[in-house]
């Protein structure tokens, strides 16, 4: 599931889609917890954008509070295009014609340069790295910006395109070729999930005024 919800809370957002607007009382009866557990996740979930809380006033009781999915956790519970993805990206490979496919593809690729470079303005290569850091994260992505020695390290603790990538590794060349061009440095994939690591870890490549990666 993209945006790096657990599976629990993939399930409560489940729960709470199926009753519409509910209370902490009821989401206890359904989830056989207490209330202090619903609290935390619903605290957790709401501050992430997914829920909504609002107050209720049933006569001179004290108010209730009620609360319901956003369209952001509407989308999220929607968001498991892996199997249409798989087929897109196949039938894009089977194209005959090379000039078409690779015109496709650079297309792809394009798109996804100027979505990710909105929010990357001029400045240092740190500051670029932590902009698209910042970016990434908006959008769902697991992403950590280090340093390492000298230079910055961009790190996806979660891969966005995991089975796509299992499926075909191009998917990782082009990824890497977006951050490159967001960034404007060549990059090196240092660790990659696709190789059995804990991490999909980018740093910029060793070339002429840029230092060596220090690990």
């Amino acid at each position: 599931m993209q945006g790096g919800l657990e599976t629990a809370d993939e399930r409560f957002l489940q729960l709470l889609q199926q009753q519409g607007a509910t209370t902490i009382s009821s989401l206890c009866d359904l989830a056989g917890v207490t209330p202090t557990a619903i609290r935390q996740r619903l605290r957790r979930l709401e501050a992430a954008g997914y829920i909504d809380r609002e107050v209720r006033r049933i006569g001179r009781g004290r108010p209730q509070h009620v609360f319901r999915l956003t369209s952001k956790g509407v989308r999220q519970l929607g968001d498991n295009y892996t199997e249409l993805a798989l087929l897109l990206w196949d039938e894009l490979h089977a194209i005959e014609d090379h000039t078409v496919r690779d015109a496709v593809l650079d297309r792809v690729r394009t798109r996804l340069t100027v979505r990710y470079s909105e929010g990357v303005i001029a400045g240092g290569l740190r500051q670029k790295f932590d902009q698209l850091g910042r970016i990434l994260t908006e959008r769902g992505f697991r992403v950590e910006i280090q340093q390492q020695g000298l230079l910055p390290v961009l790190r996806e603790t979660a891969c966005p395109y995991k089975d796509l990538a299992d499926h075909d590794h191009s998917v990782c060349e082009m990824e890497q070729s977006v951050y490159e061009s967001v960034l404007g440095v060549p990059l090196t994939l240092t660790r990659c999930c696709r190789e059995g690591d804990v991490c999909c870890e980018f740093q910029p490549a060793p070339e002429k005024g840029l230092p060596e990666p220090v690990s």
